[in-house]
This record gives structure tokens, C-alpha cells and sequence, in this order.
């Protein structure tokens, strides 16, 4: 790896760095060893997280050389080098001004993120790199706890209270083992994620979330979610220490919010009555205890919790204490306008008194809410409701953390900690109602309509101000999307010395940013609260945004302000048929609001883009949604960004208006002035920012390239457009005429597209009617019931919703296929119903894959290089001639593996599951079949309705293998598994045709095969010396035999035709280049789509017209347009050239006898892409 001195560290990169990623190196280092605050921008594709994790290793290994050669030469000055002053040993005199002395003093590197997820990214990335550091994650008992009954408990606060009852009375063995093979090699040494360490865990049968709390004490590097270090109650549970750290918050857009989220809160009367509520059984039960001398039932000795160790006095006082409370709420005078009141944040000390909860008896009150909670632990029905317990127990330590005695120690310009806090009291809007408590300790309170207490934080820089207080050395904020990075720096209200906000790593012909604040029409495009809903506006955008996605290839994103805007903006579009034309072009996927459906409806639209034939998709997604970050849109999946509108918080949202009231009074201030932005300015940020995020999407890495569109009137402005990112506001360009944005963009696409690397192939997509299809089919065998999955993405995939089971599009494939080459289309076999269905149809399919006749439209068939040799009349293939055999199998194994694997999973609990993997891991790398046996017989043969999934198995078996397992699922089902001796046989050898006795390929006997049939398969016959080929027109009645002349003529006239296409596109490709000769392919295909001449024109006369030389590529065209433009394009050509089109067609009887040249069949034929009728091309797939 590089080797490069940045301020005389040396760091290891895995590669050359660019100029921006030395420069945000250096930055880095700077905040390290000057122990100052950065705040560092860096585009999303730059490589900040490499940067950030190279230069913080490389400057630990620096300090620990320095103490290493201090510690050298203060033994050996003297001795061995006399002359040699002790400055000189390593970097001692630079050294010499950090007080670091030891190597336990070397700060530890404390790296937080958004989310898990993104920290097992920033994980791989240290994978890459040659440094080993001593790493540890944290994270929750929900995510990594491997104690069965602990995992059953539905909330988080129920597992951690479980816990920590097992702890206490060691009856945990996967706790207990932690001290005992926690220094294990294995656990300690590598780099482990958080799935990792669950893996490895449950594996040595060791606690994850405890090893993960050891390993932290000797970590070098230490990652966890950033709120365990902005939440005080986080810190303290997870015992972090920060003095002397280094502290990076990547990703720290999110920081801000986090901060104030994390120091704020929201009571609801529900929450106080469902605390009342297990008050109540609580004090019910122990009543009866007492009363009857001996334990109750629930609390009997065989119960796993052990008694309650309190008084019944207490237990009364702590229900009295919350009936106060929510009278003290109830109390409050509101307004008649459901508005609610606001009230200084010191108003909260007031309200809890009233209720006394202080100071001095909030130590009390926690301790006897947490005995209650972790009695209650474990337990079923009502007792599980104690979240309204714990959650008025985080909020008593919220309050309390903050002292107001303080005053204004640590705080800039007399900002004392209350000042950030507002109380704001309002009438409860939720559905819930208080529980009605019949009692005599109820009160009137609970019959009326609730009021919710809220408890805000507006300064993100308490949270801030906290971690320096608790000593950090240096704190690092970076993201792709700061800006405006001064603003940013005025919130964090702590002093941020170090700035940056590096250029992209792309060169100015990979991005293309256009400001379009008319549509076609002309009309203002604009998402103001007032016209945002018009006719006029949304009209005229959804107009634009099908012109658009005209142009942009592949994947395009359209942001939207909020929810509601993008369901309206549907909603009109689907009423004015704008939207079926949208759909028309690329299938639109919509964001959903749950987070459960997101991730099958985000997969849905990246098999769509990828798959074989397909002319991309179009996700509508909401600014600050899911969709906004962390997601991949790179290359295919993202080429096009449309932010449709200035997303602005909500104006009259409570919490909003207090905001900017607050910033506006601290800014007014003397003194704290220039400390604060005004409300105004936050409000316009947020916007900003929230656009600047979904920009974000649209280049991902060094060879990406993409459009940005800013549909919206208020961009041109200057102010606006100052806002953006730095690295977009050199490309920014306001557009008057929507015509010209077009006009650029396609431009732009085809400079890209001829000057850019491809991009390297993904994982190979399911085709488009399987890509659905996986998604339709039910998990039930049942074929009456439908999958909650299969439902969900349906609503949010309008491509999937609106599409009928009658339209060509949804019906079955090869009714489309069949028109492309004019045969009468065979019946197909009904559909599987049912995802086992499925399974035993695909099995059933792939076992026939080289007898079975009807031709296919998914990717197996795709890929592969396939030819019909003949046709028997009536439409029917009687072979089909299949090259490199090996491929789409491979293919069929792995979309059929995915579909058993989902079914098992389904099937299977989580600890069967897991076994079933372990054996198939073992069976791999054993090949022990009688292992294998031994262990899906007890998985699979006890319940009948999974003896389907011990048969579906059957493709997992090696050959050899093949029928002693149909044996054992004869034995214990009943039933075979299709077994047949060539299945015995390896895969590759049945590929392998035989030779007869002269040298020449035998055909398999199962074949029915015509004489004339028989003549095309000799490859000896033909020029193509046995390369796959098409005859695509059957035999003239009364068979080859009838009229031999006629017979051998269709195959020597396909075969000249398939000649000269391919000696065109060679020319074409010689003359134009690759990058040309796919341009005109991708006009093609669209021009055997859509029938546009002038399109295909536009493109063909762009390519061709360039060099004289060049010329005749552009009459010899004519061999593919269709006959009623024949006349029109020979005009064309005189117009353009001088000369007619030269009329080249190719050799044969009819025009669509044309072969199609095997080498460029890489892509599905779309349905009704070839037209089907007289003088309808076949043309070369792309």
C-alpha cells in the first residue's frame, strides 16, 4: 500500500489519494494534534470514511512510536550513542509538548455513526485497510442478546430488566462464560461487526452484549451509535468514559436533531395511565399476598422473579406521586383554540414539585419505579405494559441532569442550561384516551381529554457543551452534506477552529445541475403552501417529470417536500392519466411510510432497474424519508435526482415556531449576538439541507455520473442556489426554456455515456415477470391466502398494483415472445400458487431444462445464447439448440435456491433455522451425506406440511449423492424426488454432446428431430462452424421432404441476412467505436418499441453525419426501418448526405426472416418490442 507523510505522520492507504482526500487528511490531523474541533465536508464518493479511519490509526501508531523511542533513548543516550542528542530519536521534540507519556495515555478513537448498519460499512472499510487495531462495537441487549426467553420480550427496557435479573442472580450460563473465554484469540483479535459478534457469541456461547463491554476496555477504536454518547442516560449505561478521547460523529447532518431529540421528551396521558394501571396490579396483588399470609399464585417460589421487595406503603406513595403528577398536567389553563401554552423550561421543576418529584426525592422514586420494572420482568398478559414506567423514569433523569443552580458555568454569553428548554403544555390530539380507573384514588382527570406535557430542548450545543465538559481531547463532525458548514459550526454553540468543505472527486462532465422553474406549458413550478396544491403546478410538473424521465436512463429519483405532498401530487397525476404515462416509461416505486415495507419496495425497484430488457425505474421518495441516505443509488440505480420543491419545515408546527421564537431571542441578546442564527436563517437551513442530502444520491464514487434537476422557481434565486453544496454550485445552471433542458441533458447522457467506464455488472437481477412474480407469491402453501409482504409492496409499487392479470405485460411471458416471431402462442402451464408451489414448479422446470420446448422469458433463458433449429407448424419449437449449457443453470440453481431458502426460513424457527444452515455449511465441505440425513430428517420429516421442503432440497444434493437421497425421502415421506439416473451424472459431462463413430455431434435420442433439422445441427454444414443460429421460419407443408429446394433456401436466406446484419454492426462498431455503436443499438431497440422514426433519426444522423467517410453507415440503416418508412428515411438520407439510402436489405425472402447475431444477444426481448407484423425487424438485442 502508499505510503504518505501528512505533518509528519506516515499513513498506509490502500491507494493513491486524491488531492481532496489528502487535503481532508491533513485537516484531520490537524484537529488531532492541535486537540482542536473540525467540522469537515466531504462529499458522499470521496472516501471520507477511509480518510477519517487511515489518519486516526496511522497518528496513533505515530504517538505510540514517539514513546517507544523516548523510552529507548532515555535508556541508551549515552551508551550506545553518545553524540546523538535525544530530540533526535523519533518525533521527541514534537512529542515533548503532548503530555502523553504512556502507552495507556494514548487517546482511545471513539467512532459513532447514525446506525448500525453504517457502522458495519465504516467496519468493511477498516477490513480494506493494513491496519489491525484492537476494535469494539457497541450496541443494545435487542440486537445483540442470544438468551432465548430474554429475546422473547417484546420491549427494550423488558429486555434489559430481564437481563439484569439473570445477571444478578448468575443464572445466565452465556454471562457467566464471558469472564472465562472472553480473552479467547478467536473473540478478541478480529475485527468483528455487530453481526459478527452475535456469530461468534452464540458460537462459543458467550454473551455478545457483555464481551462487547470487556472489549471495550482495552479497544483502540471503539464504534457505537451516536446516541450513546449525545444521551447522558446512554453514557452512563454503557459505561463510556470520554476524557482524553477522540470523538468523530460521521454522518453528522443527523447530529444536530439527535442532540436536541435526545435532551427532550413528550408525556402523554397514556403514558401516566399505563403506569397507574401496573401500579394498580401491582398493589392488588401484593395486597393479597399479605392478606393471606402466603404468596400468591403469580408470585410464587416457582416463578423466576424473585418477590418484591417493598413496602405496600411505598407502593401507594409511588401511585399517590403520579396521580399528582397528572393533576399538576391536568391543572394547567389552556386556551380554547387547542393551541396549548408555553412556559420557561425552569416551569418544569415547578410542575414535578407539585407532584414531589425533586431533587432530593427523585433517588428514591427511581429506585422504587426500577425494583417494580424488573419484578415484573419476564411476566406475561398485563405485565408486560410497564413502557409507561420506564419512560417516566427516563424523563425524571432528563429533568434532573440538568441543575439549575449551574447557572451559566460552560455556557457562552450567560446562556444558562434552563435557557434552551421551553415547557409547552397541549391537549393530547392521539386516539389513545386515559384509562378509566373506577377506584376511589381516581380522579376527574382521567375522564376528561388528556393534556400532553412536553419538555424541548432548542440548543443542540447543550449536548455538545456536555461531551466537552467530560473532557473529550478533539470531536470530528463530517458528512457529505453540512452545508452551509458556518451555520452549522454558530449551532454546535462549542468552538470549531478546523473547516473544510472539500470539492468532489468528479470531473465536470459527470454531473449536469439545472434549475427549471417552468414546465413544458410554461407554467411556474413551485411547492410554496400556497400554489403547491394548484392545478396549474401540479399539472405542469408532473408533465415535466415525464419528459424527463425520458431522457435519463435507468434509475431516477424524485424528491418530494413531504408525504402528504407526494400523495396528492399521486393522487392528481393518476386522475389526469399523467401518471400511466410516467409509467409507461419507467415503472414508478413509492417510499412508504412504515419502515417494514421500505426495504421490499426499495429491492423491487433495484430488480427493476437491473433486470434484463428493462428501461429503468423511477422512485418517489420524500426529502429527510429513508430514501434520503444510506441507501445505494449508485451508477444504473440513481443516474437522475429531481427535487421537486424547497422542503421547509412545517411553518405552524409548535415546536418549530419555538424554535425560531428561541433563536431569535438568543440572538437578541448582548453579546451572545453572533453566537446564534436567527430563526429565519435556521428555518431556511433546514430546507437546505434537507436538499442538499437527496443531491447526495446522485454520485457515489469516482467514475458515477448523474443529472440534478431543481424543479422549482425558488431555486433560481441567489440566496438559494448559495445554499448548496460547494462542489454543486459551479455546475448550477437556471434554465427559461424547459425545451433546453432537455435538449442538454441528453447531451450530457451521451457525452457520459461515450466517455465513461461502464459500470462494473451486479449480482444478476431476476427478470421483470419473476422479479413480481417473487414478490406476489405467497408463503402459505395455501393458495387461497396472500402474504401482509405481497400486499404491502403492492400498494406502494403502482407498476405492480395497476397492472392486470389480462395485459400482456402481466400475462404469461411467452404470449409477447411468441408475437416477436409470428408463431401461434402454445398454452401455457398454470401458475404455481403458492410459494411451494413455486418451488416444486421451478424444480419441476429446471429439471427438464434441455428437453423442455417452450421458450422462457426469464433470466435463465436470457442469458444464455439460444437458437430454434426448427419449428414444427402450429407454432410449437421442436428443439431448441442451447450454448454453454452451464450458465443459466447456474442461473436456475441460484433464483430457485433463493426462493427454498425464503420458504425455509419461513417455515423453520430461528434455532432450526440456523441448524439447517450449520448442516448445509458442514455438507459442503464434508460431503458426509449421512450426516446431512441425519440432520434434515428431524427438521423436515415430523410435520407433513414440510415434506415439500425435504424434497425441494433435492437441488442442494451433489449428483453422486442424488439417489441415495431420493432413498431417504422415499423412507421418510412416502415420497420421491423426481430422481433420475442422468441426474447422477455431473452437470458439466451431460453439457458435453456425445460423438458418433465419424467425429460428428450425436443427437439425443429424446429429441424428435426433422431431416432438415438434423441438417441445420451438423456444424459442419454451415460457415458458422457450429455457433448457435436461427431459422425462425417453419417448414413449408408437406415437410423438408416436398420441396427440397424450398426447404434448405429458409436457412441459407436467414443465414445471409444474419451475415449482413452482423457485418453492419461490425462496421459500425469499427467506425464509431463501442460507445457509438451502443448508442445506436439503444435507438434501435427504442425504435422497434415505439415505432418514432424521428427519434432513432436524431440519434443516427448524430453518430454518422460527423465524417463524410461515415456516410454510407447511415444509408445501409435502411436494411432495418419498416416498410411505411422506407420513403421517408430515403429522403432523409438525401437531405442529410446527398445520396439516396443505398437500399441494402438483407438477402432472402421476406424482411422478417432476419437472424439475429448470437454474439449481441446479451438482453430480454421486451413484450411487443419487435412489433410482430408484416415487415416487422427482428433487430440485435442489446
Amino acid at each position: 500500500m502508499p505510503k504518505i507523510v501528512l505533518n509528519g505522520v506516515t499513513i498506509d492507504f490502500p491507494f493513491q489519494p486524491y488531492k481532496c482526500q489528502q487535503e481532508y487528511m491533513t485537516k484531520v490531523l490537524e484537529c488531532l494534534q492541535q486537540k482542536v474541533n473540525g467540522i469537515l465536508e466531504s462529499p458522499t464518493g470521496t472516501g471520507k470514511t477511509l480518510c477519517l479511519l487511515c489518519t486516526t490509526l496511522a497518528w496513533r501508531e505515530h504517538l505510540r512510536d514517539t514513546i517507544s523511542a523516548r523510552k529507548i533513548a532515555e535508556r541508551v543516550q549515552g551508551e550506545l550513542f553518545p553524540n546523538q542528542a535525544l530530540s533526535s530519536w523519533g518525533n521527541t521534540a514534537a512529542a515533548a509538548e503532548d503530555p502523553i507519556a504512556c502507552y495507556t495515555d494514548i487517546p482511545k478513537i471513539i467512532y459513532a455513526s447514525r446506525t448500525h448498519s453504517q457502522l458495519t460499512q465504516v467496519i468493511n472499510e477498516l477490513r480494506n485497510t493494513s491496519y489491525r487495531p484492537k476494535v469494539c462495537v457497541l450496541g443494545s441487549r435487542e440486537q445483540l442478546c442470544i438468551h432465548p426467553e430474554v429475546k422473547k420480550q417484546e420491549s427494550n427496557h423488558m429486555q434489559i430488566h430481564l437481563c439484569r435479573k439473570k445477571v444478578a442472580s448468575r443464572s445466565c450460563h452465556f454471562y457467566n462464560n464471558v469472564e472465562e473465554k472472553g480473552l479467547e484469540q478467536e473473540l478478541a483479535s478480529p475485527i468483528l461487526d455487530i453481526e459478527d459478534l452475535v456469530k461468534s457469541g452464540s458460537k462459543h456461547r458467550v454473551c455478545p452484549y457483555y464481551l462487547s463491554r470487556n472489549l471495550k476496555q482495552q479497544a483502540d477504536i471503539v464504534f457505537m451509535p451516536y446516541n450513546y454518547l449525545l444521551d447522558a442516560k446512554s453514557r452512563r449505561a454503557h459505561s463510556i468514559d470520554l476524557k482524553g478521547t477522540v470523538v468523530i460523529f460521521d454522518e453528522a447532518h443527523n447530529v444536530e436533531k439527535m442532540c436536541e431529540e435526545s435532551a427532550s421528551f413528550d408525556l402523554t396521558p397514556h403514558d401516566l395511565a399505563s403506569g397507574l394501571d401496573v401500579i394498580d396490579q401491582v398493589l392488588e396483588e401484593q395486597t393479597k399476598t399479605a392478606q393471606l399470609g402466603e404468596p400468591h399464585p403469580e408470585f410464587s417460589t416457582d416463578s423466576p422473579s424473585p418477590g418484591l421487595n417493598m413496602e405496600l406503603e411505598d407502593i401507594a406513595k409511588l401511585k399517590m406521586i403520579l396521580l399528582r403528577l397528572e393533576g399538576a398536567i391536568d391543572a394547567v389553563e389552556l386556551p380554547g383554540d387547542d393551541s396549548g401554552v408555553t412556559k420557561p423550561g425552569s416551569y418544569i421543576f415547578e410542575l414535578f414539585a407539585e407532584a414531589q418529584i425533586t431533587f432530593q426525592t427523585k433517588g428514591c422514586i427511581l429506585d422504587s419505579l426500577d425494583q417494580i420494572i424488573q419484578h415484573l420482568a419476564g411476566r406475561a398478559g398485563v405485565f408486560t405494559n410497564t413502557a409507561g414506567l420506564q419512560k417516566l423514569a427516563d424523563i425524571i433523569q432528563i429533568v434532573f441532569s440538568v441543575d439549575p443552580s449551574e447557572g451559566s458555568r460552560g455556557s457562552p454569553a450567560g446562556l444558562g442550561p434552563l435557557q434552551s428548554y421551553k415547557v409547552h403544555i397541549h391537549p393530547d390530539a392521539g386516539h389513545r384516551r386515559t384509562a378509566q380507573r373506577s377506584d376511589a384514588w381516581s380522579t376527574t382527570a382521567a375522564r376528561k381529554r388528556g393534556k400532553v406535557l412536553s419538555y424541548w430542548c432548542f440548543s443542540p450545543g447543550h449536548s455538545m457543551r456536555e461531551l466537552v465538559r467530560q473532557g473529550v481531547r478533539s470531536l470530528i463532525l463530517t458528512s457529505g452534506t453540512l452545508a452551509p458548514v458556518s451555520s452549522f459550526a454558530l449551532e454546535m454553540q462549542i468552538p470549531f477552529p478546523v473547516c473544510l468543505e472539500n470539492p468532489h472527486i468528479i470531473d465536470k462532465h459527470q454531473i449536469w445541475v439545472g434549475v427549471v422553474p417552468r414546465g413544458p406549458d410554461g407554467a411556474q413550478l413551485s411547492s410554496a403552501f400556497d400554489r403547491r396544491f394548484s392545478e396549474e403546478c401540479l399539472s405542469s410538473l408532473g408533465k415535466a417529470l415525464g419528459n424527463i424521465a425520458r431522457v435519463v436512463p435507468y434509475g431516477l429519483l424524485i424528491f418530494f417536500p413531504s408525504y402528504p405532498v407526494m400523495e396528492k401530487s399521486l393522487e392528481f397525476w393518476r386522475a389526469r392519466d399523467l401518471a400511466r404515462k410516467m409509467e409507461a416509461l419507467k415503472p414508478l416505486f413509492v417510499e412508504p411510510r412504515s419502515k417494514g415495507s421500505f426495504s421490499e419496495t426499495i429491492s423491487a425497484y433495484y430488480a427493476r432497474v437491473a433486470a434484463p430488457g428493462s428501461t429503468g425505474a423511477t422512485f418517489l421518495a420524500v426529502c429527510r424519508g429513508k430514501a434520503s441516505e444510506g441507501l445505494d443509488f449508485s451508477d444504473t440505480n440513481g443516474r437522475g435526482v429531481i427535487v421537486t420543491g424547497l422542503p421547509y419545515p412545517p411553518r405552524m408546527d409548535p415546536r418549530v415556531v419555538l424554535k425560531m421564537q428561541f433563536l431569535d431571542e438568543m440572538k437578541g441578546q448582548g453579546g451572545a449576538g453572533g453566537q446564534f442564527l436567527s430563526g429565519q436563517e435556521w428555518y431556511r437551513q433546514q430546507a437546505s439541507r434537507a436538499v442538499n442530502q437527496a443531491i447526495g444520491r446522485v454520485i457515489r464514487h469516482r467514475q458515477d455520473y448523474g443529472a440534478v434537476f431543481l424543479c422549482d422557481h425558488r431555486f433560481a434565486f441567489a440566496d438559494a442556489r448559495a445554499q448548496l453544496p460547494s462542489w454543486v454550485r459551479p455546475h448550477v445552471r437556471v434554465y427559461d426554456n424547459f425545451g433546453h433542458v432537455i435538449r442538454d441533458v441528453a447531451q450530457f447522457f451521451r457525452v457520459a455515456e461515450r466517455t465513461m467506464p461502464a459500470p462494473a455488472p451486479r449480482a444478476a437481477a431476476p427478470s421483470l415477470r419473476e422479479g413480481e412474480d417473487a414478490v406476489r407469491e405467497a408463503k402459505s402453501p395455501d393458495p387461497l391466502l396472500s402474504t401482509r409482504k405481497a400486499k404491502s409492496l403492492d400498494l406502494h409499487v403502482p407498476s405492480l398494483k395497476q397492472r392486470s392479470s389480462g395485459s400482456p405485460a402481466a400475462g404469461d411471458p411467452e404470449s409477447s415472445l411468441c408475437v416477436e416471431y409470428e408463431q401461434e402462442p402454445v398454452p401455457a402451464r398454470q401458475r404455481p400458487r403458492g410459494l411451494l408451489a413455486a418451488l416444486e414448479h421451478s424444480e419441476q422446470r429446471a429439471g427438464d431444462l434441455v428437453e423442455e420446448q417452450a421458450h422462457s422469458c426469464s433470466t435463465l433463458s436470457l442469458l444464455a445464447e439460444k437458437r430454434p433449429a426448427e419449428e414444427l407448424r402450429g407454432g410449437r419449437k421442436k428443439i431448441r439448440l442451447i450454448s454453454h449449457l452451464e450458465e443459466p443453470v447456474a442461473g436456475a440453481q441460484m433464483d430457485r435456491a433463493k426462493l427454498f431458502m425464503v420458504a425455509v426460513k419461513q417455515e423453520l424457527s430461528q434455532a432450526n433455522f440456523a441448524t439447517f444452515t450449520q448442516a448445509l455449511q458442514d455438507y459442503k465441505g464434508s460431503d458426509d451425506f449421512a450426516a446431512l440425513a441425519a440432520c434434515l430428517g428431524p427438521l423436515f420429516a415430523e410435520d407433513p406440511k414440510k415434506h415439500s421442503l425435504l424434497q425441494g432440497f433435492y437441488q442442494f444434493v451433489r449428483p453422486h449423492h442424488k439417489e441415495q437421497f431420493e432413498e431417504v425421502c422415499i423412507q421418510l415421506t412416502g415420497r420421491g424426488c423426481g430422481y433420475r439416473p442422468e441426474h447422477s451424472v455431473p452437470r458439466r459431462q451431460r453439457a458435453q454432446p456425445a460423438l458418433d463413430p465419424t467425429g460428428r455431434t450425436a443427437l439425443d435420442p429424446k429429441l424428435t428431430v426433422s431431416k432438415a433439422a438434423a441438417q441445420q445441427l451438423d456444424p459442419r454444414e454451415h460457415l458458422n462452424q457450429g455457433r448457435p443460429h436461427l431459422s425462425p421460419r417453419p417448414p413449408p407443408t408437406g415437410g423438408p421432404g416436398s420441396h427440397p429446394q424450398q426447404g434448405s433456401r429458409a436457412p441459407r436466406a436467414g443465414k445471409q441476412g444474419q451475415r449482413a446484419v452482423s457485418t453492419y454492426l461490425a462496421d459500425v462498431r469499427r467506425a464509431l467505436g463501442s460507445a457509438g455503436c451502443s448508442q445506436l443499438l439503444a435507438a434501435l431497440t427504442a425504435y422497434k418499441q415505439d415505432d418514432d422514426l424521428d427519434k432513432v433519426l436524431a440519434v443516427l444522423a448524430a453518430l454518422t453525419t460527423a465524417k463524410p467517410e461515415d456516410f454510407p453507415l447511415l444509408q445501409r440503416f435502411s436494411m432495418f426501418v419498416r416498410p411505411h418508412h422506407k420513403q421517408r428515411f430515403s429522403q432523409t438520407c438525401t437531405d442529410l448526405t446527398g445520396r439516396p439510402s443505398l437500399g441494402m436489405e438483407p438477402p432472402g425472402p421476406q424482411e422478417e426472416s432476419l437472424a439475429v447475431p448470437p454474439v449481441l444477444t446479451h438482453r430480454a426481448p421486451q413484450p411487443g418490442l419487435w412489433g410482430g407484423g408484416r415487415g416487422a425487424l427482428p433487430v440485435p438485442c442489446l
